[in-house]
C-alpha cells in the first residue's frame, strides 16, 4: 500500500533504497537498507552486512543505529526507514525489522526519549507502511527492567 509520505519520510525512504545498493548480502542474497533522521535533518544509513557464521551477521538498522552511536549521535534519532529485497530485484514486499532489531530499537528509543517512528519500504518503492515501536514490539524489554 503507498501511502502519502511528507517531504522528508520521502528522502529517508529513498535514502534506505539506495542503502541497499551496499549491502554485503553473498548468503542469503536478500538485501537491507537503512536510514535514519537525526533531529538537525541529517540522514545516516546503514546496509546488511551477512558473514560465514551467519550469527556473526549485522542487520542494516543496527549497523545504522551504531554508527549514530559512534558518532555520539544516538540520542538524536529521530525516524528510521528500513527497505529490503532480493538482490538484483526490485521486490515490492515491505519489510520490517527483524525482532533483534525491534530491541536494539527500543534502546534507541529509550535513550532518545521520544517514539521513532519506523517507514518500513518495499524494494521497488511503491509500497510504505508506517509503525510505532510498541506496535511491532509489545511488551519490550528495556533499561526499566534491570532496576
Amino acid at each position: 500500500m503507498m501511502m502519502d509520505l511528507a517531504p522528508e519520510e520521502q528522502e529517508l525512504a529513498d535514502a534506505a533504497r539506495a542503502a541497499m545498493r551496499h549491502a554485503y548480502a553473498p548468503y542469503s542474497r536478500f538485501a537491507v537498507g537503512a536510514a535514519l533522521r537525526l533531529t538537525g535533518g541529517s540522514i545516516l544509513t546503514g546496509s546488511n552486512f551477512e558473514n560465514a557464521s551467519y550469527g556473526l551477521s549485522l542487520c542494516a538498522e543496527t549497523v545504522a543505529i551504531a554508527a549514530a552511536n559512534a558518532q555520539g549521535r544516538l540520542a538524536e534519532i529521530a525516524m528510521i526507514a528500513v527497505a529490503g529485497a532480493p538482490m538484483g530485484g526490485a521486490g515490492d514486499a515491505v519489510v520490517t525489522p527483524c525482532g533483534r532489531c525491534r530491541q536494539i530499537l527500543n534502546e534507541a528509543q529509550d535513550v532518545a526519549g521520544r517514539e521513532i517512528p519506523i517507514l518500513c519500504v518495499s524494494g521497488d518503492g511503491k509500497s510504505v507502511t508506517r509503525h510505532r515501536l510498541a506496535d511491532l514490539l509489545p511488551h519490550a524489554f528495556g533499561p526499566a527492567n534491570l532496576a
